[in-house]
């Protein structure tokens, strides 16, 4: 069985130290307003964005420094 070669790779980052929703979608896609920014990052990564969401009450940073956030929309297959 031979391995096909990916062509190209979903851009994603992981977070900084610190880093917020708000702080990602400001530095990452600094040409929509903030709220659609924010939108779009917690659409496109609904793996990080739902466990935060699970630990309601829980004030603390829901970002882990692991947590790969996408920051462009899933690609059309094709």
């Amino acid at each position: 069985m031979t391995a096909e070669p990916l062509s190209r790779v979903r851009k994603s980052i992981l977070p900084q130290p610190g880093d917020t929703w708000v702080k990602i979608a400001k530095r990452e896609l600094p040409d929509l307003s903030e709220d659609e920014a924010l939108a779009k990052l917690q659409s496109w990564n609904l793996h990080v964005f739902m466990r935060a969401f699970m630990r309601m009450g829980d004030a603390s940073n829901p970002l882990l420094p692991s947590d790969i956030i996408f920051v462009e929309p899933p690609m059309a297959q094709g």
